[in-house]
């Protein structure tokens, strides 16, 4: 699933061609994703402007003007392109489309359907369903050591776990987890409550290292993930533990044969990649 990286890289790409402009006319080609599409769905977009693309945790909120927002979820396999000139044939599964003014077009291509687009009032979005739970933004301001300290403090399952809940922290995923323990040196498996002063710091600061690293790259393209101009996203390359079971960790000074190199463990029913020598 799209990560905050490769969600950002969407609200970017989709920004730089939408904000300011209006939707001509906005086509749904099968009556749901997910779940069904809010009654109206078209009509109630057709015809408005878009202000800002926003993004939460892993969610794009796209403002249009009226306070009306457009919520959107990737999904397992969701991506959206932009075409700025005539558009090719409808493809089987681009099953939202966007004319906007200008000539733009933006469509919603998503296989497994895993993803799904529901309309808010702007005003009424801390209420949301799937959004008035989520933790703070790792890359916000106000995100630091003692805001992550508080939210672990007392927990007993393994920081790994935690990170992954979209309650203690917003658009944490499995390979960005993985890849900011191994930053930060602490073991997936420790409690979650051990993260506290100093180690809370660290982990802060290798979080929004990989993440802004992640960004610049354009996410990760392991399936299914492309930038709105249709390019891959390149951070996949610099990994320095996920997927690399068996290989030795960046600037590894281990004997690989002793320690076994990186490992691949199993927690909460998906694969954790992590050196246990330089991890703790």
């Amino acid at each position: 699933m799209p990560e905050l990286p490769e969600v950002e890289t969407v609200r970017r790409g989709l920004a730089e061609v939408l904000e300011g402009r209006r939707l001509d006319r906005v086509r749904a080609m099968r009556p749901d994703l997910r779940f069904p599409f809010p009654k109206d769905f078209e009509d109630r977009l057709s015809g408005r402007r878009v202000e800002t693309l926003a993004r939460r945790g892993k969610f794009l909120l796209i403002h249009l003007e009226d306070r009306l927002t457009l919520i959107a979820h990737l999904g397992m396999s969701g991506r959206f392109r932009i075409f700025k000139t005539p558009p090719p044939p409808l493809e089987r599964h681009d099953h939202v489309v966007f004319e906007a003014d200008g000539g733009i077009c933006v469509r919603f291509n998503d296989p497994r359907r895993f993803g799904f687009m529901d309309l808010a009032a702007t005003d009424a979005l801390a209420d949301y369903k799937m959004l008035k739970n989520i933790g703070p933004e790792p890359l916000a301001n106000d995100f630091n050591g003692p805001v992550l300290a508080a939210a672990l403090k007392g927990r007993t399952s393994p920081i790994k776990a935690a990170l992954l809940d979209q309650s203690v922290l917003a658009g944490m995923g499995n390979i960005y987890v993985s890849e900011a323990l191994f930053r930060a040196g602490l073991s997936p498996k420790r409690k979650s409550g051990t993260v506290q002063g100093d180690r809370a710091e660290k982990l802060v600061g290798a979080i929004r290292d990989v993440l802004n690293e992640a960004i610049a790259a354009g996410g990760s393209s392991l399936r299914d993930h492309r930038q709105p101009s249709g390019e891959l996203g390149y951070f996949q390359h610099s990994f320095a533990v996920y997927g690399r079971t068996g290989q030795a960790c960046p600037g590894c000074d281990c004997d690989t044969a002793r320690t076994g190199a990186i490992r691949r463990i199993t927690q909460s029913g998906r694969s954790t990649f992590y050196c246990a020598a330089k991890q703790r």
